[in-house]
């Protein structure tokens, strides 16, 4: 049996360290078969960081495109590059954030659960604090979007963070990749509910597959002190939702909820920076 080929996809901006320390571990990878060929878009980076995946890792496809290009349209540049490089022939994708550093036998432990569950599954993979086993990012579910915990097997999800994610061949020849409209957030969550509409099974594996720590939580639209209209400006940009994709998202995954989903985070925020004055 031939084995399996993954195609990972990752973008990358101003992260050097972090982005190298992500294809160290997953150059490190043990017990697997998988052959693996991966596809940096890096966004801009002033610090070197493409120059510096050129010399650490020389068969990482390296391609450099301007600033304006934010995760979610790196991802699908990541993903055309993939579709046209022509070898190998890839049978999964693996989604990979730059800041994730994947434990050694990370492909194994994704696999294995494709495996398990049959291969036209998504497969989600957990991540941790670095040094804790406090999960950060996973598979979402219910209206609450909690995050779904490995719990020894493969867990059903409703969507997923789009940090560590398996996905096949037949699912993304489906439900192609991270929407358009969506150039940077919301895009990982939206590919979670498409495929679930289509009948596409995802699964968080049965344990954690690396570290990755979350965001800092008083950042952006969120620091303390910075007004009504500095939040509200932060609150719509390009980083947190812009209105005219949250609205897509919105109109898409939340019914007749939509139009009072779409105001919440805005009324929200300016309503916390008005206190925090």
């Amino acid at each position: 049996m031939e084995p399996p080929q993954i195609a990972v996809l990752m973008t990358s901006h101003n992260r050097r360290e972090k982005t190298l320390s992500a294809l160290d571990a997953l150059a490190a990878q043990r017990d697997t078969p998988a052959v693996v060929r991966t596809h940096l878009v890096d966004a801009g980076s002033g610090d070197g960081t493409a120059r510096a995946v050129r010399a650490a890792h020389p068969g990482v496809d390296v391609m450099e495109v301007g600033p304006h290009v934010y995760w979610g349209h790196g991802m699908r540049l990541a993903s055309r590059n993939s579709r046209m490089s022509g070898s190998p022939h890839w049978d999964h994708q693996l989604w990979l954030n730059d800041d994730v550093v994947l434990d050694e036998d990370a492909l194994a432990v994704l696999l294995g659960a494709a495996a398990a569950v049959g291969e036209d599954a998504v497969i989600v993979g957990a991540t941790r604090a670095h040094g804790s086993s406090v999960t950060t990012y996973s598979g979402r579910a219910g209206r609450a979007m909690a995050l779904v915990e490995p719990s020894g097997r493969p867990e059903p999800c409703d969507t997923y963070n789009g940090n560590v994610v398996l996905v096949p061949r037949s699912v993304r020849d489906r439900i192609g990749d991270i929407d358009k409209v969506f150039r940077h957030g919301m895009g990982d969550y939206d590919h979670g509910y498409r495929a679930r509409r289509a009948g596409i099974p995802a699964y968080v594996a049965p344990r954690h597959v690396g570290s990755c720590d979350r965001n800092p939580p008083l950042t952006g639209s969120r620091e303390p002190g910075i007004g009504v209209r500095e939040a509200l400006r932060r609150v719509t940009s390009q980083r947190e939702l812009p209105p005219r994709q949250w609205w897509v998202y919105c109109a898409r995954h939340a019914g007749v909820r939509a139009p009072v989903l779409m105001v919440s985070p805005y009324v929200k925020t300016a309503a916390r920076a008005a206190v925090g004055r």
